[in-house]
């Protein structure tokens, strides 16, 4: 362990979503803080996942930050489910909003930390040679933030390029005339196999697991349902806190199993879940919710795979 060198009350590791609102809580307790971050800006998530298509699956007036009206009132979502590059500017817009840069060190990787437990600290080290002392460390990383690369034989052998989804080139990629495959069939690779479709002259998709899909009906956001929003946001947003994943409490929460209604009233329920799109799906009954939880566990994201109930 280096020597340590500067000392704060808290450390976090992480400048995305999550990383970002830390910071702005501690500060407003009075703590120093110190938030490393290993992308060369805020976003977390959003910063590195540029692949084209990337959106959110959550609606935009629900995946957002809550802890400021003045902030709720600013800002302006474009639509239903917006995109990486919207995302992205409104993670740079909260840290402009709230001063939140100049205690963020970017390109920086925390690369060990060790707690003193006669000191009652920690020692956080970092690949430039920093050793930090914090009372409290903050791991912010996510679950997304590390890649998963196949180690599928012969791949070191391929000539052409290879990317990967969660750290898509910031400069885009062209595809026109080219040839492509894309490997998998979960979340990104819906949304990305539209748009690179559109391009090259040819598209491979290999697929291991088929992935249920429900359509997203994305849109512009109407000015009228924004002002809704505008005008009780703190019951929107407590309404949200007691449904089952936190958002989607204007489609209701589901009060009963598949197996309590007839075949009629779960047709009807599908379809009008369907003709909203998206997650609310999941909320035409409880035990779609129960499913979609243990898919969840076993690695799936944003796309359910349903079995029959």
């Amino acid at each position: 362990m280096a020597e340590t060198g500067r000392s704060v009350d808290a450390v976090i590791v992480g400048a995305g979503f999550a990383g970002l609102y830390m910071l702005h809580r501690l500060r407003g307790l009075g703590l120093s803080v110190q938030v490393f971050e290993a992308g060369g800006g805020v976003g977390g998530t959003w910063y590195w996942n540029r692949y084209p298509g990337a959106r959110c699956d959550v609606e935009s007036l629900e995946y957002s930050y809550q802890f400021s009206e003045e902030l709720q009132m600013e800002w302006d979502w474009t639509e239903r489910y917006a995109s990486q590059p919207e995302i992205l500017r409104y993670a740079e817009h909260v840290a402009d909003r709230f001063s939140l840069w100049s205690d963020i060190s970017f390109g920086t990787r925390v690369t060990a930390a060790a707690f003193d437990e006669e000191a009652g600290r920690w020692a956080v080290e970092t690949d430039r040679g920093e050793c930090v002392s914090a009372r409290f460390c903050v791991m912010a990383t996510g679950c997304l933030s590390s890649t998963n690369m196949p180690d599928f034989p012969g791949l070191e052998r391929f000539a052409g390029a290879v990317y990967h989804t969660g750290r898509w080139p910031h400069e885009g990629v062209d595809f026109s005339g080219l040839r492509a495959a894309v490997i998998g069939t979960g979340s990104s690779a819906i949304q990305s196999i539209p748009m690179i479709a559109r391009q090259a002259s040819a598209l491979y998709v290999f697929q291991r697991t088929p992935n249920y899909s429900i359509p997203a009906h994305n849109r512009p956001l109407r000015d009228e349902e924004v002002a809704t929003f505008r005008q009780d946001w703190r019951a929107f947003r407590q309404a949200n806190k007691e449904m089952p994943f936190g958002f989607g409490a204007r489609y209701g929460a589901p009060d009963r199993m598949t197996s309590e209604a007839s075949e009629q009233e779960r047709q009807a329920a599908y379809e009008a879940r369907w003709q909203l799109g998206g997650l609310p799906f999941m909320g035409a009954f409880a035990d779609l919710i129960l499913v979609w939880r243990r898919t969840r566990r076993r690695g799936g994201l944003c796309v359910a795979r349903f079995r029959r109930l």
